[in-house]
Order: structure tokens, then C-alpha cells, then sequence
């Protein structure tokens, strides 16, 4: 028998900064470079089509940990339910279930924070943001912990959302965060470009992209749905967080594939491989630039590592017996 700590969201919610999720997941992706075993998101329709079960696992040695996420979205609630198991990376034994909801724009804002770092220009200081949800409030608050950003447009359809989203940052950042009428105002101004939208076809225009943009695109990954166009894969170096994404849900990738205008060796490396020094990243200022963000567990199991190490260090969670199949298997 061993004993699996049980932490909710709230007890989660103040354990790391922006910043510390950065490094986390930075670690995440170097493990994920020197050739630690990921796997894309299974997504499960349920039959009626009301709702969807998706997962998907890591192991990181480095960082000591395995697991990745079970979450439900849709079904009769129209809501997402996020349960995160945590292994230790050597024994195998639970370490955790963690209520996810509470980290989840945070660890998925790291993960874009990391290919900033990582592929954007370093004197890179006006980003732009297609949407205002959660994932785009977390996009930005961890974009801004890895360059120091002079200016923020936002754009999304409602132009309340946008205001609330712009002026929830007024204490938060240093940069002037201000509001525009059209994502097309915005995409030329910009050294770093963010979507994090629920749209299904393109939100912008590549032509509109200036030489030395970085993009990342986060808020869709299905086949047959894309937030940026062919022109803009076209464009850019092309860099997921799994390689195996662009045969199964990077419908931007694959749909510019199905067109075309790229092949799979347009896929110039997985950020893992560039945080890791296997690949190079940008090497010249007008590269285009272009992190494709499904989501994987890398960042999900890294994130978790470090709140469960901090969590443990604050006494925190709800102690639980979990026995090993040797110790709980009738009739042995």
C-alpha cells in the first residue's frame, strides 16, 4: 500500500507564479528533446455526440514524473472536467490526482511562453492576442514573463470581452495593453502573434504576417478546423510540440499538407528538440516562426510535478490509500 495525495483546484491555484510554470514546463520539453516518450491526445466522441473523453500520457525522467490528463468536455453539463494522475517517473507509484481546471491555462500558456523563448526575436515587444477567454488571459501572462513587452493588442469578436480582457491587465503588466477592432489591424503591428480562439477557420490573413513574426496558435486541434490559413504554414518554420500531431489533429498542418503547399519536411523541428539544442530555432530576424500548440502532456505532467513538490513542502492535500494490484487482487 502507498498513500496518493488528492489536491482540488484551490489548493493548487496559488502554489507557482507565471514564471515558475515557464521553467517547469521548459524542463518538460529539454526531457521531451533527449527523447522522453510522449503521445498525442485520444479523443473519444461519445455516441450520441453529446460530449468528447479525451487523454493523453508523458513520462519525463528528468523531471521525475509521469501521467497526463482524462478530461471530459461537453456532455449534459457543457462543461470540462479535468483529472490529472501523477506517477513517480521510477517506482511507478501514484504520487497524485489532481483537480487540473485551476492549472490549466497557466501550464498551456507555459508551453507558448517556452516556444517564445525559445523561436521568437529577442527584442520581440508588442504581441498581439486573438481572444479573450481563459486560455488567452494564460497565453499572455506567461508570454510576458519571457520577453519584456512594450505593447498588448487584443482582439476578439465581442468587443466587451476584449475591453474586460485588456483592462484585467492594467496592474498586472507593465506593457500598455490596448484594444483593436480587427484581428486584421493588428497582425502587421505585432512581433508576437498568439490565437487562442474556438474558430474553425482562419483568423487572419497570412499575407499580413511581417518578416520576424512568431506565431502561436493554440486553440484548435481537429482535422478538419484551423485558427491560421496555408499561406501562414506556408510561411513560417514550422514547429509543433509533437511531431506526431500533424498526421492526427493539426488541422492547420494538415490542411495546408492536403493543399499542397507543404510536406511533412516542412516540419522543421518539435519544440523539445529546440529547447534541447538537437535543432535550431530562429536563425535569422525575418524568419516567420510558428509554435503549433495542441496541448500534450508534457507540459500537463511538469506543471503537476512542481505543484505537487510544492504542495507536499505546504501540507497540503487529502491523504488517500491506494494499493498496488499485488497487495489488491482477489485470490491471490
Amino acid at each position: 500500500m502507498t498513500t496518493v495525495v488528492q489536491l482540488t483546484s484551490e489548493e493548487v491555484t496559488d502554489l507557482a507564479r507565471p514564471a515558475e510554470y515557464v521553467e517547469a514546463v521548459r524542463a518538460g520539453y529539454r526531457d521531451r528533446g533527449n527523447g522522453a516518450p510522449a503521445e498525442p491526445r485520444t479523443l473519444l466522441t461519445a455516441p450520441d455526440g453529446s460530449g468528447v473523453l479525451t487523454t493523453y500520457v508523458a513520462i519525463l525522467p528528468d523531471v521525475g514524473a509521469m501521467g497526463g490528463y482524462v478530461y471530459t468536455a461537453g456532455f449534459e453539463s457543457a462543461d470540462a472536467w479535468f483529472t490529472l494522475p501523477l506517477f513517480d517517473a521510477t517506482s511507478g507509484e501514484p504520487l497524485a490526482i489532481i483537480d487540473g481546471a485551476a492549472m490549466n491555462p497557466f501550464k498551456t500558456g507555459a508551453a507558448g511562453a517556452v516556444a517564445i523563448d525559445a523561436l521568437a526575436r529577442e527584442d520581440a515587444n508588442v504581441l498581439g492576442i486573438i481572444g479573450s477567454g481563459s486560455q488567452a488571459w494564460g497565453q499572455l501572462v506567461t508570454a510576458a514573463t519571457v520577453r519584456d513587452l512594450d505593447r498588448v493588442l487584443v482582439y476578439s469578436p465581442t468587443p466587451e470581452n476584449r475591453a474586460a480582457f485588456a483592462a484585467s491587465f492594467d496592474e498586472r503588466l507593465t506593457a500598455t495593453v490596448t484594444t483593436v477592432d480587427a484581428a486584421a489591424s493588428l497582425v502587421p503591428e505585432v512581433d508576437i502573434l498568439i490565437t487562442a480562439t474556438s474558430a474553425d477557420e482562419p483568423v487572419f490573413d497570412g499575407d499580413l504576417l511581417e518578416p520576424g513574426t512568431h506565431i502561436t496558435t493554440m486553440g484548435q486541434y481537429h482535422p478538419a478546423r484551423r485558427e491560421v490559413d496555408t499561406t501562414t504554414i506556408e510561411r513560417s518554420r514550422y514547429v509543433p510540440d509533437l511531431r506526431e500531431r500533424i498526421h492526427r489533429d493539426a488541422g492547420a498542418f494538415i490542411q495546408a499538407r492536403a493543399a499542397g503547399a507543404v510536406d511533412d519536411d516542412h516540419v522543421h523541428a518539435e519544440l523539445g528538440e529546440v529547447v534541447a539544442g538537437v535543432k535550431p530555432g530562429r536563425t535569422d530576424p525575418t524568419d516567420i516562426t510558428l509554435f503549433d500548440s495542441g496541448g500534450t502532456a508534457i507540459e500537463t505532467v511538469a506543471a503537476a510535478r512542481l505543484l505537487y513538490d510544492r504542495a507536499m513542502a505546504a501540507g497540503l492535500g487529502t491523504e488517500v490509500s491506494w494499493f498496488p494490484a499485488s497487495e489488491a487482487f482477489v485470490g491471490q
